[in-house]
């Protein structure tokens, strides 16, 4: 929870690490209107992977999409969201957690110099499929999403790639 500058107002919100595509501004604010930039960050030990939840690709994207899994000595790179706790409930709707197919789960992002800890999502029973074509298109879409210093995208391979030190500097 974070007060606002008017004692008598207090704004409800919380942090969310987005690694796949709801880095995409448009995508996630459709839902979610709140959602605003807080910074760049990473989260270690964790790799970026593609797959659909039991093995069924979803209507929306016709193939794999992204999530998280532990990997000692690899990192993600993503996108870490302010927004509102009364769009907590669309962002849940949005990742499909009451079917089952995403859990909700608390992680530690590092970002210049401080640790931040935010909500993110990773599949449940996941069988790894390469990324949808469709997938790819929306998260391409980035390029023109982030100010240069934050663009971000993922290549044919499901790597997220594009950012350097220096843009983790810039972080808020």
């Amino acid at each position: 929870m974070v007060r606002s500058m008017d004692d008598n107002i207090e704004i409800h919100t919380f942090l969310y690490f987005a690694y796949g595509s709801n880095l995409l501004k448009e995508r996630l604010q459709l839902k979610n209107p709140s959602a605003s930039i807080h910074c760049v960050a990473r989260l270690k030990d964790y790799k970026l992977i593609f797959g659909n939840y039991k093995g069924l690709a979803s209507d929306r994207w016709h193939g794999g999409v992204a999530t998280i899994e532990n990997s000692p000595a690899d990192e993600v790179w993503g996108v870490v969201w302010r927004m509102n706790v009364a769009d907590l409930e669309s962002l849940d709707s949005q990742e499909n957690v009451r079917l089952g197919a995403y859990s909700p789960v608390e992680v530690n992002v590092k970002t210049r110099g401080q640790e931040l800890n935010c909500r993110t999502y990773i599949m449940n029973s996941c069988i790894y499929a390469p990324p949808s074509p469709q997938y790819l298109k929306v998260t391409h879409l980035l390029l023109h999403s982030f100010p240069p210093v934050e663009r971000n995208v993922v290549n044919e391979s499901g790597a997220l790639y594009g950012y350097t030190v220096e843009d983790e500097e810039k972080c808020k």
